[in-house]
């Protein structure tokens, strides 16, 4: 595919936090602290990074139908 001359590969900050809220992300992790290999704390993390906008549209789509 033929780029046009003043096309760059690379996007601006700007540009990527527009689109990551207008498209909407989840990052999940787990820390696990331990000593002498013993576990004594987890913590499960989920982190859901987006617009209300698109937030809001999600929690339409998701939402169960109520039944008459």
């Amino acid at each position: 595919m033929n780029k046009p001359a003043n096309y760059s590969d690379s996007m601006s900050l700007c540009e990527t936090l527009d689109r990551v809220l207008n498209k909407g992300v989840v990052v999940a992790g787990e820390i696990v602290i331990s000593v002498a290999d013993i576990d004594l704390i987890y913590l499960g993390l989920t982190l859901t990074l987006t617009s209300i906008e698109t937030a809001n549209g999600l929690k339409l789509m998701l939402a169960p139908k109520e039944q008459a």
